[in-house]
């Protein structure tokens, strides 16, 4: 174990408290962070992904942010292989890398040894399947992967019909569910890794949800997805995130504001719903509970302690 680098991935969902934490985790320890967002890498996606900024960084460096243009498509194959090459670069500075992210599957990606499917990819099977997300919705796609490999459509949400089209493409042409064909064995941890949970109180968490989002259209979101749509940015992956594809609806005349931003606040409910579920069910955490405010030193210090038994790191203080 001890010739593995070593890291602390926080994880948990939206609007827990995941990026301020990451920065006194990088101050205790000399530490950097590296985002495990998969939408801010995009740049020009700032309000909408709570993209951390230069004055909350307070010196910490952040790693894998806005390294993509919003029409660029960016996989979970891309972001291990960037994400193990930063954390190799940060720990022969002599670095602690700490990922902070809320996408699962692009965490766990990192965590363990995962194997991406080497299916072929079916242009016209692709095809057809995207006709028909077009014509009937994407929840028609999902459908048809709930009914061949249930615990993929579990995991993957109807409105990313990229990967939801790619797990059909893999069950079709494999006869394997989709978590066999990553990897027929057990997981191997590729680090020495602290992985902490952030959760809250559900109710406490959606209030805070429904506070940032009304936060995030005060500080000018609906003018940040209006420049993207005036680019012509369509049907590309980065519009298909939670924040941008509502407001799309609005611009393109589909859905009125108000409705817009309703949407909004319920799917990044749902959202922060379905990460817990995939954290809870797919690592080995540590969990905290961060519901009471007034307790946050509290339980930071319990991390911090955490963290120096679990890895045997010193901290700076």
């Amino acid at each position: 174990m001890e010739s593995l680098h070593k890291l602390v991935a926080i994880i948990g969902p939206t609007a827990v408290g995941k990026t301020r934490l990451g920065i006194d985790i990088a101050k205790r320890f000399n530490g950097e962070v590296i985002s495990g967002d998969s939408m801010q890498i995009y740049r020009g996606m700032d309000i909408g992904t709570a993209k951390v900024t230069k004055e909350e960084m307070d010196g910490i460096p952040h790693h894998l942010i806005d390294i993509r243009n919003p029409e660029e498509r960016f996989s979970v194959a891309d972001f291990q292989s960037l994400v193990e090459e930063k954390i190799a670069e940060i720990s022969s500075r002599g670095k602690l890398p700490i990922i902070v992210g809320g996408t699962g599957l692009y965490i766990q990606s990192v965590l363990y040894e995962y194997e991406f499917s080497e299916a072929p990819a079916d242009p016209s099977f692709r095809e057809q399947l995207e006709k028909k997300a077009r014509e009937e919705g994407n929840e028609a796609v999902h459908r048809e992967l709930a009914l061949l490999d249930p615990k993929a459509a579990e995991e993957l949400h109807p409105n990313n019909v990229r990967r939801v089209i790619r797990a059909l493409e893999i069950v079709t042409s494999t006869g394997r569910p989709l978590e066999e064909s990553r990897n027929g064995s057990k997981p191997r941890q590729k680090y020495q890794s602290a992985v902490i949970g952030l959760t809250m109180d559900r109710e406490k968490l959606y209030d805070r949800i429904n506070r940032r989002v009304d936060q995030m259209v005060s500080e000018g979101l609906i003018d940040e997805v209006r420049d993207l749509y005036e680019q012509g940015l369509r049907d590309c992956q980065s519009i298909q995130a939670i924040g941008y594809k509502e407001i799309y609806e609005f611009l393109a005349g589909e859905t009125a504001l108000d409705a817009a931003i309703v949407n909004l606040k319920q799917n990044t409910r749902r959202y922060a719903k379905r990460q817990l579920t995939w954290f809870r069910n797919k690592m080995d955490v540590e969990w905290y509970d961060m519901t009471v405010e007034a307790d946050h030193s509290k339980i930071f210090a319990e991390i911090f302690k955490y963290i120096e038994g679990k890895l045997q790191v010193k901290s700076n203080t």
